[in-house]
């Protein structure tokens, strides 16, 4: 008997909505889509998920200095980023916002029940204020004097120049990014995650074998360096959702962020009746749960996230599948060399599957960087795409369509041949499940250069051109053919 089908829910990480989604982006929703078009293949039930991360400081001044209200610019680019990724074939079964009634209704759930099990905390802190714009601000919102190399124009959180970090409050100078000013310090009440707590939980799972093992080495040694309780708090103004029983204070984007999963999954059951949201977020879950992140965001996704999931009665995933940043040309990207290369201006000019295509070669299951190398990337979409699998498909379908009804031969002159290729089938797709797409696409070209090879070597065009027209020559061509096929 069969086994039954596997129930996976996928999501790739939530696109900020204050930009447009480029090339870096397009890595990680090409190698979700690849790997959940391969589980679609096998017979397997997946909803392949996403929204738009559409909270926070930097959207709410981006809006206003378009003029606009932050509900604008993000419905604008939530439209924008949804035609990329359609431009890009991504299979997404859902698509939605953060912004979004799901989402509100399941990040209070969650905060409360933190805090009526005893995970939440408050404490008064210090931090810098705008005295002209009357904002606390982020750390990514003051600039000053690196207070380690003295390098000026530097954030609030890290120096660009030495790779130090700080807080906000050692910089020299600082001057708030948003209006110049000079920042002074202000108390205020925030509310704290106690991520401690969870320790012994995050440990186990860490162990468990389903991480990859750059994440669970790093996890070790975020474990060994003590975990902190987790601000979850910010003050007006701020564009999110205001805590439940609370005056003025906001969740951070980090907390409502990840509850987007949930919530563009919310509101694709309630699009169709055939799936039911419990089922696949309830605690003891049978049905599997992957996000598909960068390594920027590991640290949100392997802590804090399955800590709250754990903290509020909810599952956590099986697997967080983590992969590298893009260089081009092997530096990183950048705007003022051009390298800087947006979705829609790639899909201006180029075949979005040559990208996947490129990708997909060098893609496999570690955390590794993935240099797009503008000659390699031609030197290969020429190479293995057209002169390999598409030559190999267009210079036989003309055959097969015009000479014999578009119908393959029914047997075989050659079965090992044929079996051979028919066995590298559960190679490929062990492949394919462990996400070492550049090994499997190795071995896919690999047939295809024995199939051409074949097909070079019976030259099926030389016995088209004799008179014959007995039975044996139309099944001695089909062979050909259909050995081409496969």
């Amino acid at each position: 008997m069969a086994n039954d089908p596997r129930k996976l829910l996928v999501t790739c990480a939530l696109p900020y909505a204050n930009g447009s989604i480029h090339l870096g982006h397009m890595l990680e929703h090409i190698q979700a889509d690849i790997w959940v078009r391969y589980q679609r293949l096998r017979g397997n039930v997946v909803n392949f998920i996403c929204a738009d991360d559409a909270h926070g400081t930097p959207i709410m001044l981006k809006a206003q200095q378009m003029g606009i209200t932050p509900e604008e610019m993000i419905a604008a680019v939530s439209e924008e980023h949804q035609k990329d990724f359609a431009g890009f074939d991504i299979s997404f079964d859902n698509y939605h916002s953060t912004h979004s009634d799901e989402n509100r209704e399941l990040a209070s759930h969650i905060y409360l029940e933190l805090k009526k099990n005893g995970f939440i905390s408050s404490r008064t802190i210090s931090q810098l204020f705008d005295p002209e714009k009357e904002m606390f601000l982020p750390d990514r919102f003051v600039k000053g004097t690196c207070p380690k190399c003295k390098s000026e124009d530097q954030y609030g959180d890290n120096c660009d120049n030495c790779g130090e970090t700080y807080s906000p409050t050692e910089l020299i100078n600082p001057k708030s990014a948003v209006s110049g000013a000079t920042p002074v310090m202000k108390d205020s009440e925030h509310f704290f995650f106690d991520l401690p707590q969870f320790e012994s939980m995050l440990k186990e799972w860490t162990r468990s074998g389903s991480l990859q093992s750059e994440t669970a080495n790093k996890m070790q040694e975020w474990f060994e360096s003590g975990l902190q309780q987790w601000d979850i708090s910010r003050d007006a103004p701020y564009f999110g959702f205001e805590i439940p029983g609370e005056k003025n204070k906001f969740f951070y984007v980090w907390l409502d962020a990840p509850v987007g999963y949930m919530a563009s999954f919310k509101n694709l059951c309630g699009k169709r009746d055939d799936l039911d949201f419990d089922e696949y977020w309830k605690k003891d879950s049978s049905t599997e749960l992957y996000h598909f992140i960068g390594k920027d965001i590991v640290y949100f996704h392997s802590l804090f996230w399955p800590a709250m999931l754990e903290g509020s009665g909810f599952r956590k995933p099986n697997n967080v599948f983590v992969h590298g940043y893009v260089t081009v040309n092997g530096a990183k990207m950048s705007k003022s060399k051009g390298t800087f290369i947006k979705a829609a201006t790639y899909l201006d000019h180029l075949d979005p599957e040559c990208l996947r295509y490129y990708y997909a070669a060098k893609l496999n299951s570690r955390i590794d960087d993935l240099d797009l190398n503008l000659e390699d990337f031609t030197q290969r979409v020429n190479a293995d795409v057209v002169n390999k699998i598409v030559n190999l498909a267009s210079r036989n379908a003309g055959f097969i369509s015009k000479r014999f009804e578009g119908k393959l031969s029914d047997n075989f002159a050659e079965p090992e041949l044929y079996n051979e290729f028919v066995a590298a089938a559960d190679r490929i797709a062990e492949l394919y499940e462990s996400r070492e797409f550049g090994r499997a696409i190795r071995e896919i070209t690999a047939l295809a250069d024995k199939a051409n090879q074949y097909v070079d070597e019976k030259a099926p065009w030389l016995l088209l051109k004799k008179k014959v027209k007995t039975k044996s020559f139309k099944t001695s061509v089909q062979w050909v053919l259909t050995y081409s096929a496969f």
